[in-house]
């Protein structure tokens, strides 16, 4: 495993779609870590996360609770992830989804216009769905490429530090 860590870091605007004929831009951050090598990061504003007031479904601050591990960042900043609430999902998964339908659990990814794709992010708190423009989900997946090829994240991996996070 190599010593040297490096993050791929893009800021995109996603659409999240309210109603039939609502819907919001917002910024997201796709990151993507070296030593987390088979994962991808998306980091939304706090400001658009269910908090415990009990906002109801639908409204604008609707992108789901917890992550792809289940943990939303609501206790301030994490100097990894900053502020707002991460999902934490497979590289695999965001890159099957390009070309179709992919996802069998919290996250789900599909093409959803030639120039589109749709990300559904499904939490006990509701369900959040949001646009990206494909280009930009397509570059990020390169950028993490090159830092990580294909087919060789298991020589980033580092064991102890994974069984670490497992056991808390």
């Amino acid at each position: 495993m190599s010593g040297t860590t490096a993050t791929v870091e893009q800021v995109v605007q996603a659409r999240l779609i309210i109603s039939s004929r609502r819907s919001a831009l917002l910024p997201v951050t796709l990151r993507y870590r070296t030593d987390d090598p088979l994962a991808v990061r998306m980091v939304f504003p706090a400001e658009y996360s269910l908090d415990d007031a009990g906002e109801s479904p639908g409204d604008p601050g609707d992108v789901g609770g917890p992550g792809g591990r289940h943990e939303p960042d609501r206790t301030g900043p994490d100097p990894d992830a900053g502020p707002g609430v991460e999902w934490v999902f497979a590289r695999r998964l965001l890159a099957a989804g390009l070309d179709g339908p992919a996802g069998p659990g919290d996250v789900h990814v599909r093409p959803a216009t030639e120039r589109r794709t749709a990300v559904e992010l499904r939490a006990p708190e509701g369900v959040a769905l949001l646009h990206f423009t494909t280009p930009d989900l397509r570059r990020f997946l390169w950028r993490s490429h090159l830092a990580v090829p294909e087919g060789q994240e298991a020589l980033n991996l580092d064991p102890d530090r994974e069984l670490a996070e497992l056991l808390g």
